[in-house]
């Protein structure tokens, strides 16, 4: 993947665009604000009071507390994550005046950087709560229903598991085969039935803007869980959750996406997701399977400075987040193409010790030897924590579009 000089120079680049002198003072060496920055309330949220020590966001008093559980510690240290409420003072109960309740979400473009600090201080309260109780009867009587038409571990368990958290009851259907779509039955009547027993669904589908097209029928939320190589916005709402606990902020910081960009739906809505902060973000991977254009474009005019590269040493003595993803063998229509970039990248501990000692290893999961399993051990692999954030930011999304945050 280098050129002939043996260096790696980048495909293209994006300069910062006019008119945004924040983004040159997050990379001008100045420590970047605060990502609470802007918080506004929501419905008929409160604030507690608090000591006049704690650190303040707008409209909302959070406080500098050690973690009692283990996600966010690195071996021999604190808690990396200091950013976590006093104490829990969002109501909990009927919240069907606040903005989230009933509706489905679909694309992360839905979200304000006031949406996601209010979600992330609903996941730290979550977080808390379960630390605290385990479960408790928040979305008690409630009924999600789980329609995945691809397979799914991770992303299918931790929904079960973050509503029966929340007291509330799941109908799986992993097994689409075996439904009625194997007779022919249509997306929205398959969806307007499970309404008919289900307060929302969440959907995977492998075919992009299934998610869109199910909520135009739907007239229960329905949570997109990946449609196709178009959005997973659950996944990048707990990767962004995951950079604030993991390095407390996310303005000033440079994100480096590697591997299958072209068709890895969770580097796409990560990167318009991350288009609301001041970062950089380099992107790393063969031709073949690049950032979509659009997408770049998108970034462009928002000013959010942009590099491609093909060799990863090229960008990694820079990067504070590496977020690896696998090439998507099962949307390769080419076999041979597939062929061609499988294993194109694998980050080892020979690969880390180029790299920042707070730089953060990200990964969606599942992993196919991008990441060697001897990276495990290092405090900079962040990719299980990462699973563990997703419950809690899906415990936040739930109560939120049935009205209980």
């Amino acid at each position: 993947m280098r050129p002939p000089d043996g260096k790696s120079a980048p495909r293209s680049s994006t300069p910062n665009a006019a008119g945004r002198p924040s983004r040159a003072a997050a990379f001008g060496g100045a420590s970047g604000a605060s990502s609470c920055a802007g918080e506004k309330s929501f419905g008929t949220v409160k604030c507690s009071p608090l000591p006049a020590s704690a650190t303040t966001c707008a409209k909302r008093k959070l406080t500098k507390t050690p973690n009692p559980w283990n996600v966010g510690y690195r071996k021999g240290e604190e808690p990396v994550s200091t950013y976590a409420p006093a104490n829990p003072h969002l109501p909990f109960g009927d919240q069907r005046t606040a903005p989230w309740y009933g509706k489905s979400i679909i694309s992360v473009r839905q979200f304000s950087r006031e949406d996601l600090t209010y979600i992330f201080a609903v996941a730290h309260e979550m977080r808390e709560m379960v630390v605290r109780i385990g479960t408790f009867d928040l979305l008690k009587g409630k009924i999600l229903a789980n329609l995945f038409y691809e397979p799914s571990t991770r992303t299918s368990s931790s929904f079960t598991a973050a509503m029966e958290r929340l007291g509330g009851s799941v109908i799986p259907i992993n097994e689409v085969r075996y439904s009625s779509v194997s007779k022919g039955e249509s997306l929205p009547d398959t969806i307007r039935s499970l309404e008919c027993y289900a307060d929302v669904v969440v959907l995977r589908h492998p075919q992009k803007g299934a998610s869109a097209l199910a909520a135009r029928y739907a007239r229960k939320p329905v949570i997109n869980a990946g449609d196709g190589a178009g959005e997973h916005p659950t996944q990048a709402l707990l990767d962004l959750f995951t950079i604030r606990e993991e390095l407390r902020q996310v303005d000033g910081l440079t994100v480096t996406m590697l591997g299958d960009l072209r068709y890895g739906r969770t580097v796409h809505s990560l990167a318009r997701l991350l288009s609301l902060y001041n970062v950089k973000i380099n992107y790393v991977s063969p031709e073949v399977v690049a950032m979509p254009r659009d997408i770049i474009a998108e970034l462009d005019a928002k000013g959010v400075p942009q590099a491609e590269y093909t060799d990863l040493d090229a960008c990694l003595a820079e990067t504070d987040v590496l977020y690896v993803t696998r090439i998507q063998k099962e949307r390769f229509e080419n076999p041979e193409e597939y062929e061609q970039v499988k294993g194109a990248y694998v980050i080892t501990p020979e690969t880390l010790k180029a790299a920042k000692e707070r730089m953060i290893v990200m990964h969606p999961l599942p992993r196919v030897g991008e990441i060697s399993m001897e990276v495990d051990d290092d405090p900079r692999a962040a990719y299980f924590r990462q699973m563990e954030y997703g419950l809690y930011v899906r415990m936040a999304l739930l109560a939120m579009v049935l009205g209980k945050a």
